[in-house]
């Protein structure tokens, strides 16, 4: 029986390093994985800017635990509640107070894409494979997947290679938009955390209020953005990060919005 924790933390200057830790699985999602990476974003230090997220091993994620499922008795049952939970770990990083920025590599599969496509900026290896292949095992796609590759690739896309099992390269993940940055292999770890540290060190409340008008423009009319846009702005404009913005422009020095309380 497996004993080890789901998910390793730590702290990093002021960002939050979450690692998915299972990579004997390629960090397949089960309950105890879902629950530990739910935890562990509630438990974000508070002064931490930024949350780095990360997959120990040669593989970012593979998706739902089959083996698991397999050896389920109630199969519809396990399923729901793996579901169920794995949600709630996305939600928890789409709705994070700070930035989510990841680092992928390998194999991103199933779920694992949802929760890619729920973080803010994707750092992605050159040889990562993505593959849905919620088809090889006659299951339809959970874990916000869908809505992730819909968004990014287009419908007739994404139908395409959810129909046929089949697998994004790096290169075109990143010509879709569902990854913002492809590095060589071996700059994976370094590239994200510098890019993690870069994000932790701006106005990441302003950060925060930019990726929910980015995720809505899809959505919503021109109107509806515009006025969204006019009232997060004011929102912004009485925040202290524009305090210290405005000021810093105005010196002609470099902002520090760490001292943005």
């Amino acid at each position: 029986m497996e004993t080890r924790a789901r998910i390793s933390t730590g702290v990093d200057g002021d960002v939050w390093r979450v690692t998915l830790d299972r990579p004997e699985a390629g960090n397949a999602i089960d309950l105890a994985l879902a629950d530990a990476l739910v935890t562990a974003l509630e438990q974000r230090p508070a002064d931490t800017r930024a949350v780095l997220l990360l997959g120990a091993g040669p593989r970012f994620c593979v998706g739902g635990d089959v083996a698991g499922m397999a050896a389920a008795d109630d199969r519809p049952g396990f399923i729901g509640a793996l579901a169920e939970r794995w949600h709630d770990a996305v939600r928890a990083v789409v709705g994070s107070p700070v930035p989510v920025v990841a680092g992928v590599q390998g194999a991103v599969a199933g779920a694992g894409i949802g929760l890619v496509g729920a973080c803010d900026l994707v750092v992605c290896a050159r040889s990562t494979k993505i593959r849905p292949a919620y088809g090889a095992i006659g299951l339809s796609p959970d874990g916000g997947t869908s809505w992730a590759l819909a968004r990014t690739l287009g419908a007739p896309r994404a139908l395409d290679l959810m129909l046929t099992n089949g697998t994004l390269s790096a290169a075109e993940a990143h010509q879709a938009g569902l990854v913002a940055r492809l590095v060589d292999d071996e700059a994976l770890v370094v590239a994200a955390t510098e890019l993690a540290h870069q994000v932790a060190a701006g106005p990441v409340r302003a950060m925060v209020r930019t990726r929910g008008l980015v995720r809505r423009a899809a959505t919503t009319t021109l109107h509806a953005q515009l006025d969204e846009e006019a009232r997060l702005i004011v929102e912004s404009a009485g925040d202290d990060e524009a305090t210290e913005g405005i000021g810093a422009f105005v010196d002609k020095r470099a902002a520090d919005f760490r001292t943005a309380p």
